[in-house]
């Protein structure tokens, strides 16, 4: 495959992964509640943000910087699959008060 091919598809993710913030936020914005909010960031984060690492990636000269931005979304999944159910669960709590 020729370098353009590459450079279309980044491009391409890129694109997406920016799209998917934008109306991310728009539904953010439109959501009801703390808990709807909270599933659709998760969501966007996970999805967004991998496109654009995707893009990214593919974009570096060298396949360990591509490796390392990878790794990085990686992370951001474990966190984000992490703190999401606690921030649910301190709203329950403030709730209950």
């Amino acid at each position: 495959m020729t370098a353009s091919f590459f450079i279309w598809l980044a491009a391409l993710l890129i694109g997406l992964g920016t799209a998917v913030f934008a109306l991310g936020t728009l539904a953010i914005w439109r959501l009801p509640d703390c808990y709807c909010r909270l599933h659709a960031l998760t969501k966007i984060d996970n999805l967004g943000l991998g496109l654009l690492a995707l893009g990214l990636a593919l974009l570096q000269p060298d396949w360990i910087d591509g490796v390392k931005i990878v790794t990085i979304w990686l992370l951001l999944l474990c966190s984000s699959a992490t703190t999401g159910p606690l921030i649910a669960q301190r709203a329950i709590e403030e709730q209950t008060r």
